[in-house]
């Protein structure tokens, strides 16, 4: 039986539950199950008091994520959203009216919800919860009856309301529910607090705080382009002037890509063999393949393959880079999955390249494991080294950058002079950023990525890099690596989808499309405009944007810029594979091991490095440590937090009465911080507040998908104790605001356009909270050198 066997008597019907609703019934968000799709069921029973008779209710249930249907006492009365064909209904509010027929006036009522969820997190997801008549309202905030599956009885009384039996049932229901469940709401006169104008915002005002926010972030993101342009100071008088024109701009992309570990010299790879399985794994028209590693940074090696040319001179040297859903073996033509045409590391060994393949972290999930042995749930294996990485300074697309360089190192330290980079995907990202950083590469090709890149927010979170669209957006990465040559190819990219409730980052990667690769194409072209004799960006356009990629054109293209005599070869016959029975998941799972590792040893070593960092922090007397302290405050909001450099909007407080208790009254108060951007929180004043009072505020603070209104009792009593109300009882000015987080993916959403402005959801948190105190101390019974935070 269920936690509500007691309750439900000798009418056990089904394995009730008690879930808090508003929430999801997921244990991530809150909720009770580990992983739930498909049906389940809430009820509770609240009774309507006798003087509301005839009246004609609404039933306000919030929003149920996907689909629902409703029932009062065993009658329909309405629902939303359809299971087949699928059709969710998350983003839409319930509300049905009650007929006066349907209602036991005087005595407990059923309500009754069934729940479809087609995937990810489910149930009754945000509030408002109330029955509501013409004289007031029932609060339905809550413990609720909860149970999966699907049984259509479940609609009706489980014993007869009028029996000894359904009478119990119903009574220690009410008991169980908790809080304020069930109690009368008597319509508040929403009059405003003296000193503001009146809040006529209607709706849940935490969505349009979510939403607001969001569309300042959207439009800074947009504006974000036109801002970059101070941080470059180019200078066009030379090409050698330029190159060191880009110095800072290079370092600062370096750092936030984290490349920051001191790269292995010499890096000269190794062959990878055994007696059994020698080194030379293929070959090919013209050119053997092998099996090599070499050393990047710290304990960390590149692992793939080498093409190199037989009986003839190698005419370039070239690291070529798949993408993350593809290996070495791929694009060298030796196992299928990649069309012949697209083979590009193949192609270019066939006409005389030495090739140099790197293995990259691949997009698999269900892989990844902690050093405890436990499984990154729904991660990909790019996802959990990114995580571990990014809190560290570092990024999976450092780690993987440093062996594509420690891959140049070696070719360089040859002293090679034809050097070049080309990747399709994830590989032609790490192409793009390579050729930015390292001016020895000569020629840089990158396919199926190039793009306006305002829309990294909805990338796979792997992806996100903190402070790039700061400085760099794709066209400003291609004019770093001018005046060489840069060929951009408008191909088909990879289809990755990470959906909503997989355990990881939601995120998309798509085909860039056509007109976007042109349009940054042309901006970059503007931006190199003035530099006298450099080699122009050229675009590629393979089947109208959406075609095969390594075609014929970008190749001769990047041939022609290394080894302007060399001719792209024609496709030669297959080549032979000879590794029989190589598992390249094994190579694979080293080559995470490494990088986790590697993650782990900062880990290690991060005290030691933070207490180098607070070094000057002088803690022998309270003066010195606040002259002292200063620089790292600013370091700490400018560098971790994000600060927006604008100017905190004129208050402009508008509020309205929402709650009038015994001992304080409670005001919903709205003001403006940024344009679109509000705070909103719930203010309550004590009745015994005498003119002249000064009293201390309490800034009252919900958790993790909280409302303020789970700090004052309502629903969140079982969590907060209803402190922010209780703090007030006892005299003081209490503030609870409603913070961002909230909404599950909506506000990781928030935080996924911010980082890579070089800001993160307290950075606009920060400055609500600095309007709010800012506003406080402007009232006549607050002591504005007496305000804390709980």
């Amino acid at each position: 039986m269920g936690l509500l066997a007691a309750v439900c008597g000798a009418a056990a019907d089904a394995d009730w539950q008690l879930l808090r609703a508003p929430g999801f019934w997921d244990k991530q968000y809150s909720g009770i199950l580990e992983a739930h799709d498909g049906w389940a069921w809430y009820r509770c029973f609240v009774r309507v008091p006798s003087d509301w008779q005839g009246q004609s209710l609404r039933l306000k249930l919030g929003k149920v994520d996907d689909c629902d249907e409703r029932f009062f006492n065993g009658a329909r009365i309405g629902g939303l959203g359809t299971r087949e064909p699928c059709r969710t209904a998350s983003g839409e509010t319930r509300q049905h009216a009650v007929a006066p027929a349907h209602v036991r006036f005087g005595s407990y009522n059923l309500i009754a919800v069934r729940v479809w969820d087609g995937g990810g997190a489910g149930g009754i997801s945000e509030g408002p919860l109330a029955l509501e008549g013409e004289a007031g309202l029932l609060e339905l905030r809550g413990q609720w009856q909860f149970c999966t599956g699907d049984e259509l009885a479940w609609a009706q009384w489980p014993q007869p309301p009028d029996s000894a039996e359904g009478a119990k049932l119903a009574a220690d229901f009410a008991q169980a529910a908790g809080g304020r469940f069930g109690a009368v709401k008597t319509p508040v006169a929403p009059e405003p607090l003296p000193g503001t104008e009146a809040l006529t915002l209607q709706g849940d005002l935490a969505a349009q705080l979510v939403a607001g926010a969001d569309q300042f972030l959207l439009r800074e993101t947009a504006q974000s382009v036109a801002r970059r342009e101070r941080f470059w100071q180019r200078d066009f008088s030379s090409a050698a002037a330029y190159s060191a024109s880009l110095s800072t701009n290079r370092q600062r992309l370096a750092h936030i890509l984290g490349v920051r570990d001191a790269r292995v010299s010499p890096t000269t790879p190794e062959l990878v063999g055994t007696p059994a399985q020698p080194a030379l794994v293929g070959k090919g028209s013209g050119y053997e393949v092998f099996a090599v590693r070499w050393p990047a940074f710290g304990d960390v090696h590149g692992e793939g393959l080498l093409l190199t040319p037989t009986g003839r001179a190698k005419v370039a040297d070239i690291v070529a880079i798949p993408d993350a859903t593809q290996t070495p073996e791929h694009i060298a033509g030796l196992v299928a999955g990649v069309p012949a045409e697209s083979q590009f590391a193949r192609r270019l060994a066939e006409s005389g390249c030495r090739v140099l393949v790197p293995v990259l972290i691949n997009r698999q999930t269900g892989q990844a494991k902690t050093a405890e042995g436990n499984r990154g749930a729904g991660l990909s294996n790019r996802e959990f080294l990114y995580r571990s990485a990014f809190e560290l300074g570092r990024h999976l697309i450092g780690y993987e950058l440093q062996k594509v360089l420690a891959g140049i190192d070696w070719v360089s330290a040859e002293r090679s002079a034809n050097i070049g980079v080309i990747g399709w995907g994830e590989g032609g990202m790490l192409a793009l950023y390579a050729g930015a950083l390292d001016l020895r590469i000569g020629a840089v090709c990158v396919s199926g990525y190039f793009e306006r890149r305002e829309g990294l927010w909805q990338e796979p979170i792997d992806r996100n890099v903190f402070g790039l669209l700061e400085q760099f957006g794709d066209a400003e990465l291609a004019a770093m690596i001018a005046p060489r040559t840069l060929i951009i190819e408008a191909a088909r990219g990879p289809e990755v989808v990470v959906a909503p409730g997989t355990g990881g980052g939601p995120g998309r990667l798509r085909t860039p499309p056509v007109a976007e690769a042109r349009a940054e194409v042309e901006r970059a072209q503007k931006l190199v405009a003035g530099l006298a004799g450099a080699a122009p960006i050229q675009l590629v356009v393979s089947g109208e944007g959406a075609g095969p990629y390594g075609s014929p054109e970008a190749l001769g293209h990047l041939l022609a810029a290394l080894a302007p005599e060399t001719r792209l070869a024609p496709l030669g016959t297959q080549p032979a594979y000879s590794r029989a029975g190589f598992d390249p998941e094994v190579r694979h799972r080293s080559q995470m091991q490494e990088l986790d590792r590697h993650s782990q040893q900062l880990l290690t070593d991060s005290p030691y490095v933070r207490q180098r960092f607070m070094a000057k922090l002088d803690t022998s007397s309270p003066e010195n440590y606040e002259r002292t302290v200063e620089v790292y405050r600013r370091f700490f909001y400018d560098e971790v937090i994000g600060r927006f450099e604008m100017p905190l909007l004129p208050p402009k407080g508008r509020s309205r009465k929402a709650y009038d208790e015994e001992a304080w009254t409670g005001y919903e108060v709205v003001l403006d911080v940024f344009p679109a951007v509000i705070a909103y929180g719930i203010l309550a004043v004590p009745k015994d507040v005498k003119p002249g009072d000064r009293r201390p505020v309490v800034v009252c603070q919900h958790g993790l998908e909280g409302r303020p209104q789970d700090t004052i009792g309502e629903p969140g009593f079982q969590y907060y104790k209803a402190f922010t109300a209780k703090l007030a009882e006892r005299g003081f000015v209490t503030f609870a605001p409603q913070n961002l987080y909230i909404f599950g993916d909506r506000f990781r959403s928030l935080q996924r356009k911010a980082n890579p402005l070089k800001k993160t959801l307290f950075s606009i948190i920060v400055p609500q909270h600095q309007q709010i105190t800012d506003w406080l101390k402007s009232l006549p019974y607050v002591d504005p050198g007496r305000i804390a935070f709980y």
